[in-house]
């Protein structure tokens, strides 16, 4: 089979590998399309996500779907033709995180495309894979499979807004609006949130929210006033999403989250923590949640993906056979032309 494979920083090669064995409880499927996430993005650029460095060559992809080509003698749930969502997350379900239901904390996982271990944790960006059936979720065939790519990220918003208690009627504030800060919005609106404000530094970002239903959107760099009128009265705005991964965007939520309000801090902080009001977290009574990947919202994502009940149909920039893999990747490196790539096989 053919696999996508990063060496180093700028070092991604197409070679052709051999397929893995297949247990009882198997299931091999072929990849139709994966999702470039923001981690394969430092790993192509860097050679490293902060201390997760490639240490052999290393198959990206955690955001995937295909087809069922071969089953174990044991798999049940699904035979040869069916189309799927692939769980990157495979959860030993013995340690005290898994048997406490907090499957995202579990200590024996195997998440696709992670080099937190050696050997690396390979991912899904290649022609087939092997995966335990608990990881395949029906889809109907009528759901494309870039569509149905989209279940991992969508899980990752949906646990966000979960950690998050009840929106209805909230307004709610998400700062970063790449894929994950737009996702996150849609799934807040699903949640019942009544405003819904989206902020970022670009642009053709705030303009994707937009069209999938901000009310309102605040270029950070170039409107500052408009991120001062949200912190009036000690803060407007109910529940803040920080997104994306920086100190600033977190200074941001401080500043316009009200008394007793929540933040729920989505993606990994990077860069200096200088001038960040940690202390107005005291002062104000705020409630400061992470949220990690996902549990059980991975199946509700492929659910309303299947139902249609959220089109993310407008947040795929394009997606790219194996072939144009390099022009790919630097598509998606560019958030002033791109919110979500996907490479197809």
């Amino acid at each position: 089979m053919l696999a996508c494979e990063i060496h180093g920083a700028k070092d991604l090669r197409v070679a052709e590998r051999d397929v893995d064995a297949l247990k009882p409880t198997d299931v091999r499927v072929a990849v139709k399309a994966v999702g470039i996430c923001g981690s394969d993005l430092h790993y192509y650029q860097h050679g490293r996500v902060g201390d997760f460095v490639i240490r052999e060559p290393f198959t990206p992809g955690h955001e995937a779907s295909g087809q069922v080509i071969e089953v174990g003698a044991e798999v049940s749930t699904v035979r040869p033709g069916d189309r799927v969502a692939i769980n990157p997350s495979r959860t030993c379900g013995v340690c005290r995180y898994c048997r406490a239901g907090a499957f995202n904390h579990c200590e024996n996982v195997h998440f696709f495309g992670s080099a937190s271990r050696f050997p690396h944790m390979q991912g899904a960006m290649r022609e087939s894979i092997v995966v335990e059936q608990r990881q395949c979720i029906p889809v109907p065939a009528s759901l494309p499979f870039e569509i149905a790519a989209f279940g991992e990220p969508l899980a990752v918003a949906l646990h966000a807004v979960n950690r998050a208690g009840s929106l209805l009627g909230k307004t709610i504030m998400v700062v970063g609006a790449g894929p994950i800060g737009a996702l996150t919005l849609m799934a807040a609106k699903l949640a019942g949130a009544r405003e819904l404000i989206a902020v970022d530094i670009v642009d053709q970002t705030l303009a994707a929210c937009a069209r999938v239903g901000a009310t309102c959107t605040i270029h950070a760099g170039r409107d500052p006033a408009a991120l001062d009128a949200l912190a009036q009265a000690k803060g407007l705005v109910d529940v803040c999403f920080e997104v994306s991964g920086s100190y600033a965007g977190l200074a941001n939520c401080i500043r316009v989250t009200r008394p007793c309000g929540t933040i729920v801090q989505v993606g990994t902080l990077s860069g200096s923590s200088e001038g960040c009001p940690f202390n107005q977290i005291m002062v104000k009574s705020l409630s400061l949640i992470g949220a990690f990947r996902f549990t059980d919202e991975y199946e509700w994502a492929v659910d309303y993906l299947s139902r249609k009940v959220i089109d993310v149909s407008p947040l795929l920039t394009e997606a790219m056979p194996v072939a144009r893999v390099h022009e790919a990747f630097a598509l998606a490196g560019d958030r002033t032309r791109a919110m979500k790539v996907q490479v197809t096989f």
